[in-house]
């Protein structure tokens, strides 16, 4: 289980850009949030969100990096659609989700399965876990975020 103010868990993976990794990221903030499904409601709705306040983001310093396990063509579709600004990465064997512990169990109409738990951290500079949010509802959610940054950079 990865715990705040820790070293957040290294990863590498394709991204619709390159691949990418944690040290890629040194000396900058990284936001990495994961969801289950490219072009699902909430999904594109969490995704819309911090495409529009993806400069605010950026003014703050911090960059986007959205994670699931869909394919670099899912990506790459579900980007030029909604013109995300910012890369998505694809976890296609599941280790970055287990590493980051948003691998769970979950139930739909009493059918249980595996999937991303809806989950949001915030790495610093030096590659410390700063912040997460888990089990995230998708309502407010950028803005909660940047409400927290915010905090963060006005200490």
């Amino acid at each position: 289980m990865i715990v705040v103010d820790a070293p957040a868990p290294a990863f590498s993976a394709d991204t619709d850009e390159g691949r990418r990794s944690l040290l890629d990221y040194s000396g900058k903030r990284l936001l990495l949030y994961f969801y289950p499904k490219d072009n699902t409601p909430g999904c594109t709705t969490q995704a819309l969100q911090f495409r529009d306040c993806f400069p605010q983001f950026v003014s703050a310093g911090v960059e986007i990096l959205g994670v699931s396990r869909d394919s670099l063509e899912s990506h790459r579709k579900f980007r030029a659609k909604y013109e995300l600004p910012f890369p998505l990465l694809s976890d296609g064997d599941g280790s970055i989700c287990e590493a980051f512990g948003v691998w769970k169990e979950k139930s739909m109409c009493g059918k249980k399965y595996m999937g991303i738990e809806r989950s949001t951290f915030l790495i610093d500079e030096g590659g410390l876990l700063r912040a997460e949010w888990r089990k995230v509802k998708v309502g407010g959610h950028a803005e909660a975020v940047l409400k927290k940054i915010r905090a963060v950079n006005t200490r």
